[in-house]
């Protein structure tokens, strides 16, 4: 959690039981967080505007949509709270055709009521279940967000290599996919050498304060990043956003070799 929440008073808003274990919705001051277990935060949200990015890892996340030019096509694996997914429409203007693969559809109904999420959104379609199941029925897309986490961690998707290169394998031409990656203490992306050998080394890195590593993989071996381009894109939308990106792209580094 952010420093600035910490010692502050905190109000349970609502909370439920599933098959996996607890959610929960927590208020402090004019923000919500989404949490799983007895306590592992999954999502922030500030009340007055669900499509703020409150956390770093999160900006990185939607930086990373940024690669694509005009993508009209998204799948989110994961939903949490939403609001990446809102964000991105907000950002991405030219997104008119978004899949939200969620496990838990107690996540759903608590994004809608109390986290400001938009189910309803004509440009979003939502299935529940496995994400590790449902994929190769999903639609192919430019943006793949990854970001699939229980109260114990990363999902075992994050770490395996065939469904990770099944992710790559749904992009559209000149596709990305963003995972977001827990760090190891140091600073390198958990399972640092399954990534590199999975996608060959050609992929880049965002680490961010919170302690996770956002990866930007392209479609194929013939991408670059576009970093003039991600420069221009994230200074065009800080007027918009109300936060600048443009010092997120200055964390992108290459892999280790």
């Amino acid at each position: 959690m952010n420093l600035k929440f910490l010692g502050r008073r905190k109000v349970l808003i609502d909370q439920c039981e599933d098959s996996y274990g607890r959610i929960a919705v927590d208020a402090i001051g004019g923000y919500r967080f989404l949490v799983f277990g007895e306590n592992v935060e999954q999502s922030c949200v500030k009340v007055d505007n669900p499509a703020w990015l409150e956390y770093q890892y999160t900006r990185a996340m939607l930086l990373g949509g940024l690669c694509h030019p005009s993508p009209e096509s998204a799948l989110f694996l994961g939903l949490g709270s939403g609001v990446l997914t809102q964000a991105c429409m907000l950002a991405l203007p030219s997104l008119y055709d978004i899949e939200v693969i969620e496990l838990r559809p107690d996540v759903v109904r608590m994004a809608s009521q109390h986290l400001g999420f938009n189910a309803e959104d004509e440009r979003l379609t939502l299935r529940y279940g496995d994400a590790m199941e449902l994929l190769q029925t999903a639609e192919q897309a430019d943006l793949i967000f990854m970001d699939l986490y229980d109260e114990n961690g990363p999902a075992r998707g994050h770490l395996a290599w065939k469904f990770l290169q099944d992710c790559r394998d749904k992009l559209n031409e000149n596709g990305w996919l963003i995972i977001n990656q827990w760090a190891t203490a140091d600073y390198q992306p958990l399972a640092a050498a399954l990534l590199r050998g999975v996608f060959e080394h050609h992929y880049w890195e965002i680490p961010v304060k919170e302690g996770n590593v956002i990866l930007l993989v392209p479609a194929s071996y013939e991408q670059t990043l576009p970093l003039a381009e991600l420069r221009q894109r994230a200074k065009q939308l800080t007027k918009i956003l109300g936060y600048r990106l443009t010092n997120v792209v200055e964390r992108i580094r290459v892999p280790v070799l």
